[in-house]
């Protein structure tokens, strides 16, 4: 069941499941994008197999798993997961996390979880991302819940409460788990840090004070690492294009092409590390202590576990190296791994198709590729070393 007031955003239930279905499977643009993923599908009988399915349960199972396992086994070296014993499968969760892919970072986190028998979570996706019809149907008929976004000042407020008490809703009446990213898009630099507005988002509704209405959302924190990033390269591309061109924008397009790499693209090893929720010291905040203080609490505390969560790989330290002019972190890798980032990157680059480019700016974008992997580095130090201080 779901109320009227979240009808829009909402993922499907098993009541309209089978009339969802049937529009998404006979919208023509979905071919493209089947024979993309699974080029000589029997797409007929692709389409009557989406048709026979009965509910959310048997197409989450029955088709998106093995799917997903098919991604992981061809795009990855493997997903892994550190402390999933600190989830109680009995307790829903607001699992917030880092934002590297537009698609798998909730997917893979759900893999996990379905390897290791644990309830999926409901995944907030931007409306931004819809770009066409059958999509939206894909992800309302996957859990998936709608985030509203570039509204006019009066209509984001309204939508920003409505997609709180949704949150809300789905954590103590449903009792399911959600899944949001920390932030608004991710984060091109990988420099990840919560958005204050989006922790302001998840205590505008519930049963009291912001500080109660977040400690409702029982935040636990899980940090995401890919190795490497298919769209390394596409971010380079816009660092550079806005450099160039302040008032640049993506098109839809972009946004498209840039699913389908992540989707698609080789990943390496793929990790989630699993946080505390943040309840406990969260509440340690003073109950009449102003919003600012308490929004800015929970965010410091999303932050600092995310980046002490990091699982760090040779080019992380490569990258951290080469920008410092230093050999710091020497011991974490070898000439032949070197050798390997270099390659990659020179890889990457050579596929940003932009006229008339210079040795400058080649430059540029491998400056900007190695502070993407240098980042999640830089953040770990500095988060280890406020816990250190933390505890003198």
């Amino acid at each position: 069941m779901k109320t009227e007031e979240f009808q829009d955003i909402a993922p499907y239930n098993d009541d309209e499941f089978k009339e969802k279905m049937a529009l998404m499977a006979d919208d023509p643009l979905l071919e493209h994008a089947v024979r993309f993923v699974y080029p000589g599908v029997d797409y007929p009988e692709f389409v009557k197999q989406l048709k026979s399915i009965d509910n959310i349960h048997d197409f989450q199972f029955g088709m998106m798993l093995p799917f997903i396992e098919m991604l992981e086994k061809r795009t990855t070296d493997g997903v892994s997961c550190d402390n999933i014993v600190n989830i109680d499968p009995n307790t829903s969760y607001t699992f917030i996390t880092n934002h590297r892919d537009i698609v798998l970072d909730a997917t893979f986190l759900n893999l996990c979880f379905m390897h290791n028998s644990l309830p999926t979570s409901e995944i907030a996706i931007g409306n931004n991302l819809l770009i066409y019809e059958w999509i939206e149907h894909l992800v309302k008929l996957n859990q998936s819940f709608i985030v509203k976004r570039d509204m006019r000042m009066t209509e984001a407020l309204k939508a920003a409460h409505q997609l709180s008490g949704y949150i809300h809703y789905c954590l103590n009446t449903k009792h399911r788990s959600v899944w949001i990213a920390q932030r608004e898009g991710r984060a091109k630099d990988s420099n990840d840090l919560t958005q204050e507005s989006l922790v302001k988002m998840l205590g505008l509704e519930g049963s009291g004070s912001i500080l109660d209405n977040l400690l409702e959302c029982r935040l636990m924190p899980v940090s995401i690492t890919y190795e490497f990033d298919p769209n390394d390269y596409l971010k380079a591309r816009e660092f550079l294009k806005r450099h160039n061109d302040p008032e640049f924008k993506k098109s839809k397009r972009d946004d498209l092409f840039s699913m389908e790499t992540g989707m698609l693209g080789y990943k390496g090893r793929v990790h989630f590390t699993i946080g505390q929720c943040i309840n406990e010291k969260l509440s340690q905040v003073p109950a009449d202590s102003d919003r600012a203080k308490i929004v800015h609490k929970a965010c410091s505390l999303i932050d600092n576990s995310i980046h002490c969560g990091y699982k760090l790989f040779p080019i992380n330290y490569i990258a951290y190296d080469e920008l410092m002019g230093d050999n710091l972190f020497r011991e974490h890798y070898n000439e032949e791994d070197v050798k390997k980032v270099n390659d990659y990157i020179s890889q990457q680059l050579s596929k940003v198709d932009e006229p008339d480019l210079t040795a400058d700016d080649y430059e540029y974008m491998r400056s900007m590729m190695l502070q993407m992997y240098a980042n999640p580095l830089t953040n770990k130090l500095r988060a280890i070393k406020m816990q250190r201080h933390s505890m003198v």
